[in-house]
């Protein structure tokens, strides 16, 4: 009887040796062995449910609940205390991928640190997850559109080099783990109208594609995104999100992208109750999966993918190859394998929200304020014996958070940063005085009498999310988060116009908000005029040291700012003519990457290695760039080059091919020196073909576009020289 016992208990200490050990759960095993192991023991169904943004746990496979819905355009987003970096526009505004990565790496430690502290106490709500539906990098071709705040601006090649950083951050260097996974969106063409999304068709030309629609794509898929979204809207007649020349021809064959699609929220539903391309909820399901859309947000895909196997519209193994994808980044992020093996698994909570990811966003905050104008006003001394600080948006937590925002126990105002900074002894005084976008309805006004007798008058004016946003987000927009109406609020004007009736103030105008605005008159009658955009939960901190020079502004205009909307063709056209930097030949207010300095830099000593090359040759361009001013400051340093008059299709009047920011003390020079190779010469057909057409290039160095009317507003003057390419 002892060894019958003896062998019982030898049975179950070995047991385990002949039980089945689950290929999938080695994290020994390739990816693609764990995924077809994992698939052969899931049913239709449950296969099916994986592929909806709620995905339900299946415990006898060991697979969690898992939601995708994320957000993180700039910081995480809507999930608890994080890190508000500023919008992403600003982003585009500093021209410094290096700063961006360093951003995007913060997030995603912060990511990790969220993710893991939820997971471990059985948390898993959207917001929740290690999948990020961003970077957004749509072209911002039009200053009408609400969501423009969240691209990077209107040239494909600085968003492409800037989305490349963010996602870079988000994701990792590990070779065989995702930090977090990445989703640029909206593919392919989506910047507007807000208002209709769903069921706009964008129609754009085959040269547009190419040539200022898909590149940013292209640049993200060939630095390994890992997903991409679909957009609501159709683009020339077929919706996005089963638009068989887009994810199948382009993006997979063409570019051989291999993570995974995901649609836009809800974008399905249209195809059976707007958009009419499918009878009903199974045939839009189908029609999504043929045309290669692997994952839903929303509730058509499941159960009415497996009705569609049913019906025959569809084979498993299709749904096989989608999941497959889904499943590889569920691998990837390490949801299959013990924590203590996966190095993103136990970053330390303290970094969330952290001294050192707060004085980044402050340091982005700088590098990407625009000074629009300065008649010698700025910087302000610190010591003066009376600040006026006044406008709608000095105290307003809108006015740093823009869109996709997450939330923060310590923000701080522009107010709170203009306090904080001045002398002990000095006077700090504050008034609201007007309301962000409407007239006051007591009409009695004590605040014009402040500023008349203060030293400065610093004026927060602008707009705010409530202006500007997604559909159904900017809640005091009239027109469903868009601005059809191009001028900052009215009674906003009425107040400076107010205050300049003392010609003894001196106004110093900040401007607060993510798109082009007028600012003609804001920068006729202010002193100076100051753009930080939607600067973060820093924001007031990184304003008061702007404006009082502890640094000078470091951003430059990712986007134009038109003198009016005279200037541009209807929002709807998606045709480039007349559009941004590159095809609008009226002079703008400001133009794209325009912005001053509190020092002067001067360009000089163009030279090329090579006067003339062929076509598939390369050669350099080199340019020396001097700091004749009194202050330390960065400058950046930007290439353009303007392709010869084709003879088969429009040629842009700059193509932005180069640049990188530089800091110089006063005094100091520094040469500059860009590659020029075949991929900077290229010119799009009209049948989206590279074409090199010989002839003489212009290649323009400077600090901004290389116009007369970016000297005329105090830029350096450019250095320019030409390239003959045989």
């Amino acid at each position: 009887m002892k060894s019958f016992y003896s062998l019982i208990i030898l049975f179950f200490l070995l047991a385990p040796l002949f039980a089945d050990n689950p290929l999938y759960l080695d994290p020994n095993q390739e990816i693609d062995v764990r995924i077809n192991d994992l698939l052969s023991r899931m049913t239709l169904e449950e296969k099916v449910s994986q592929m909806a943004n709620t995905s339900p746990a299946i415990p006898h496979l060991n697979i969690q609940e898992y939601e995708w819905w994320n957000e993180a355009l700039h910081g995480v987003a809507r999930s608890g205390i994080a890190t508000v970096f500023p919008q992403s526009i600003a982003m585009g505004a500093t021209f410094n991928p290096e700063l961006i990565e360093r951003v995007a790496t913060a997030v995603s430690d912060e990511a990790r640190v969220l993710h893991h502290a939820a997971a471990r106490r059985d948390i898993r709500l959207r917001y929740g997850g290690l999948t990020f539906w961003a970077p957004n990098i749509n072209i911002y071709r039009d200053p009408r559109w609400g969501r423009g705040m969240e691209t990077y601006g209107e040239d494909p090649f600085l968003t492409g080099l800037i989305g490349t950083a963010y996602v870079k951050g988000l994701q990792g260097d590990h070779p065989r783990y995702l930090k977090t996974a990445a989703g640029a969106k909206h593919y392919a063409v989506h910047s507007g109208p807000e208002h209709g999304r769903r069921e706009f068709n964008a129609i754009a030309s085959t040269k547009d594609l190419y040539e200022t629609y898909l590149p940013a794509f292209k640049t993200l898929v060939d630095a390994g995104v890992e997903a991409i979204m679909c957009a609501y809207n159709s683009t020339n007649g077929e919706p996005c999100c089963a638009h068989n020349y887009l994810i199948n021809e382009v993006l997979r064959d063409k570019w051989g992208f291999k993570g995974h699609v995901v649609t836009d929220c809800w974008s399905l539903n249209d195809f059976f109750t707007s958009i009419n391309v499918a009878e009903d909820a199974v045939e839009a399901a189908a029609l999504a999966l043929i045309n290669g859309v692997d994952l839903e947000c929303g509730s058509v895909y499941n159960p009415n993918l497996v009705t569609a196997v049913e019906r025959g519209l569809i084979t498993e193994d299709q749904i096989d190859v989608a999941l497959s994808r889904l499943l590889s980044t569920r691998f990837r992020l390490g949801m299959f394998d013990p924590e203590e093996i996966n190095p993103y698994a136990n970053i330390p909570d303290t970094v969330l929200n952290s001294s050192t990811h707060r004085a980044l966003s402050r340091e982005v905050a700088v590098e990407s304020m625009v000074l629009l104008k300065n008649n010698g006003i700025l910087p302000l001394r610190d010591d003066l014996s009376r600040y006026f600080v006044t406008g709608p948006n000095a105290s307003s937590i809108h006015a740093l958070i823009g869109n996709y925002y997450g939330v923060n126990d310590r923000y701080v105002t522009i107010l709170e940063g203009i306090a904080g900074r001045v002398q002990i002894g000095s006077q700090v005084q504050y008034r609201p005085a007007i309301l962000l976008d409407r007239p006051n309805v007591n009409p009695i006004d004590w605040s014009t009498g402040s500023a008349s007798v203060s030293d400065v008058t610093i004026l927060v004016l602008g707009i705010t999310n409530l202006l500007e946003g997604e559909e159904g987000e900017a809640i005091a927009s009239p027109y469903y988060g868009d601005r059809l109406d191009y001028s900052i609020p009215e009674n906003q004007l009425d107040y400076l116009r107010r205050l300049t009736r003392n010609e003894n103030n001196k106004i110093v105008a900040v401007i607060v908000g993510g798109s082009p605005m007028n600012l003609k008159e804001v920068h006729e009658l202010a002193d100076a005029v100051l753009l930080v955009w939607y600067p973060g939960q820093e924001g007031g901190n990184a304003v008061a040291d702007v404006l009082f020079g502890d640094a000078a502004p470091g951003g430059r205009l990712p986007v134009t700012y038109p003198m009016s909307l005279d200037q541009l063709p209807p929002y709807e056209d998606y045709s480039m003519e007349g559009r941004t930097y590159r095809y609008m030949k009226e002079s703008p207010m400001y133009p794209f990457g325009y912005g001053l300095s509190y020092t002067s830099f001067e360009y000089s000593d163009i030279s090329l290695a090579d006067r003339r090359i062929r076509r598939d040759g390369k050669t350099t361009v080199r340019a020396t760039v001097t700091n004749i001013g009194n202050m330390a400051a960065s400058e950046v340093v930007q290439l353009y080059i303007t392709n010869p008059p084709s003879r088969v299709t429009r040629t842009p009047l700059f193509s932005l091919r180069g640049f990188e920011k530089i800091f110089l003390e006063p005094g100091e020079s520094r040469e500059v020196v860009f590659e020029i190779d075949k991929d900077m010469l290229v010119l799009i057909d009209d049948y989206g073909k590279e074409t090199i057409d010989a002839g003489d290039y212009t290649i323009a160095i400077g600090g901004a576009l290389p116009t007369e009317r970016s000297v005329e507003l105090g830029m350096p003057v450019p250095v320019r020289t030409t390239l003959n390419v045989r």
